[in-house]
């Protein structure tokens, strides 16, 4: 039965995973074994090329583990030495396992960091810094902008090896940024990066304001470059570049989710180039922010910043980037999933996983930690966040405080969408995209939401005026897609200059599209006060009841069918 294959597929490329049923397809749990009615695969090492797996079903209501079924699955040659040769486990990223090295991209977030420390100054010349930032990051991508003394010895290829030393005297690599012919002298050398998050890159410099030379060339001497020395020098403080920046996932943005892919123009992306006019909408917005002027789209949803001081500016930057420019790319990761991925191939699936855990990256950044319990500046932690004012925290989102059940359901299906990809299940890894980007624009309902009441009921200054203006510009133009006058009615409410706010219209415009936007009134909850243990008068959670994550069905296998489940495997073992 194609259930078993799945299960059977998805643990070739896991030590050990946990799966639930989840609508016609399998549900792949990796950090929650905790609930009822779960099948638990474990893979064990090949042995003479035979793979063991030990097939579990756990009915924890009655405190017992039954062991159902022992399969020995023979693989052929190329699987088993396929398998040696990949990497057996990088480190988690807020529980999700990578199976591809991605900590330069996770180190997004120390970007996102440095622009956060800036904009806290509140000086002109700050936020010229946090810009420069911006633009040229400084935390991930890092190469070094060499020039040779007489030029390269011979031809080189992107991605040859390039050694150097620091100032200490000690070996640096990295390896060539591109192709280059012989007798070049500038050449680009793409720092090497490690699968330890803590020390992934330490050369970090870019346009950041507290800088990490110790991985750094030295300012002059030679390179080994295919076997052959070459002088070269450079200037450190600012020859040490970055190639990958918070502005560039906008300004780069129509080449890679509008016209130039495979699968162009992305779906949501369009939503937004529609609203607003232009593919660089994201930079527009942090840019303009920073500058303190008006935006210039040529459609919908422009904003004034002129009218707000730093406090205002400021919020408009930081959730900007953190909820336009990055929240968008996150997206066109999973979206190039799809793209590379291919039906029915298991061993060609390289380039699509690679994609699919840089996307979990983007979503988590690297201060989260391998737990998911540190602090963090992207979306996991704003979905943490916006939990606790709603009271949708939890694995089945109804605590106040802890993990948001957002994240609970964006790390399942991360490590479901995973499987799939890997296994070349590409209709089942484009549903599981899309329910994804749906669980994604929760928290930034829930905030703009939230900073409507406080505005209007809770005397909300510049600085909460400028929060919902930005929550509502990072969600505006998916709504706007269904239901053009709800999009009027929130922009109207919360849009900078906004002559006043009623928090009841902005509710009551979002809970119409809810529907189409795939999730429910149970996702997004009700805006909580603590003090007082109860909703806020008028924001208590609307009446469907049940989450999109829940299968009114029957999510979990019943006992019944464990029985027909164990009969089933036992005919095929």
């Amino acid at each position: 039965p194609q259930p078993i294959k799945q299960l059977l597929t998805a643990a070739q490329h896991s030590r050990s995973l946990c799966m639930r049923r989840q609508g016609e397809g399998w549900f792949t749990v990796l950090r929650h074994c905790d609930r009822t009615n779960l099948i638990f695969i474990e893979r064990h090492e090949d042995i003479n090329h035979i793979r063991l797996f030990i097939i579990y079903y756990l009915h924890l209501h009655s405190n017992s583990i039954m062991k159902f079924s022992v399969a020995i699955v023979a693989t052929n040659l190329a699987v088993a030495a396929e398998a040696a040769d990949r990497r057996l486990s990088y480190e988690m990223i807020a529980g999700y396992k990578p199976e591809s090295q991605v900590t330069d991209h996770c180190a997004i977030d120390l970007d996102q960091a440095a622009i956060e420390r800036q904009l806290g100054l509140s000086t002109n010349e700050s936020f010229l810094n946090a810009a420069q930032i911006y633009n040229n990051g400084g935390n991930s991508k890092s190469y070094a902008q060499v020039t040779l003394t007489e030029g390269l010895a011979s031809n080189i290829n992107k991605g040859d090896v390039i050694s150097g030393k620091n100032a200490d005297g000690n070996e640096i690599s990295g390896k060539s940024y591109d192709d280059y012919e012989s007798a070049t002298k500038n050449i680009k050398v793409l720092y090497e990066t490690t699968d330890v998050q803590a020390s992934y890159v330490e050369c970090q410099v870019g346009s950041l304001k507290e800088t990490n030379v110790k991985g750094c060339f030295t300012a002059d001497g030679d390179l080994t470059i295919g076997g052959t020395q070459h002088a070269y020098t450079y200037t450190p403080a600012t020859d040490n570049k970055n190639d990958r920046t918070i502005a560039g996932f906008s300004t780069g943005a129509a080449a890679k989710m509008l016209n130039g892919c495979p699968g162009c123009p992305y779906t949501d992306f369009k939503y937004f180039n529609d609203y607003y006019g232009t593919p660089t909408y994201a930079d527009e917005w942090v840019s303009a922010a920073l500058e303190g002027r008006s935006t210039t789209f040529p459609r919908n949803g422009n904003a004034n910043f002129a009218q707000y001081g730093f406090d205002g500016r400021t919020q408009a930057v930081k959730k900007g980037t953190a909820y336009l420019n990055i929240f968008m790319y996150v997206i066109r990761e999973f979206e190039d999933a799809l793209d590379d991925c291919k039906k029915g191939f298991t061993q060609d699936n390289y380039n699509s996983v690679n994609a699919w855990d840089e996307g979990a990256c983007f979503y988590t950044g690297s201060m989260e930690g391998q737990d998911g319990l540190a602090d963090g500046m992207l979306l996991h932690a704003l979905a943490d966040k916006r939990c606790t004012d709603y009271k949708t925290c939890g694995p089945e989102g109804i605590d106040q405080a802890g993990k948001a059940k957002v994240n609970y359901d964006m790390f399942d299906m991360l490590a479901l969408g995973k499987e799939q990809v890997m296994s070349g299940n590409c209709p089942g890894a484009r549903n599981t995209v899309k329910k994804i980007t749906s669980k994604m624009y929760i928290p930034m309902i829930q905030g703009a939401m939230r900073y409507a009441y406080k505005v209007e009921m809770l005397q909300g200054g510049e600085t909460e005026k400028a929060e919902g203006a930005t929550f509502a510009a990072a969600v505006l133009p998916r709504v706007n897609a269904e239901s053009s006058s709800a999009a009027s009615t929130i922009y109207n409410n919360l849009s900078v200059g906004a002559g006043s706010t009623d928090f009841k219209q902005v509710k009551a415009a979002f809970e119409s599209v809810y529907p189409a936007l795939g999730i429910t009134c149970a996702d997004v909850g009700g805006l909580w006060n603590e003090g007082e243990k109860a909703y806020y008068p008028g924001m208590e959670p609307c009446g469907d009841g049940v989450s999109t994550m829940d299968d009114s069905s029957g999510a979990m296998i019943s006992t019944g069918a464990s029985l027909s489940l164990a009969l089933v495997l036992t005919a095929l073992f």
